[in-house]
């Protein structure tokens, strides 16, 4: 019963979590062309992480995240 329960879970928020997509997506007011490729750089970015130890490069780019006061 315990892995029933789970699933069911996990398709709730996974319906959830698409129907929040969609509804972004088709707004008058959503700014479809910057979520996607705010969608695509996050993606990228977490394959340049996965691939560092392989590849011998650190992956994270935090330039711009930091100024001399502190965050941005």
């Amino acid at each position: 019963m315990g892995d029933q329960m789970i699933s069911s879970v996990v398709t709730v928020a996974t319906a959830i979590i698409g129907l929040a997509i969609i509804a972004t997506l088709v707004s008058k007011n959503a700014n479809t062309a910057n979520v996607v490729t705010s969608a695509g750089n996050s993606f990228s970015q977490a394959l340049s992480v996965a691939e560092g130890p392989v590849t011998g490069s650190s992956g994270l780019n935090v330039a711009g995240t930091f100024s001399s006061a502190g965050f941005m």
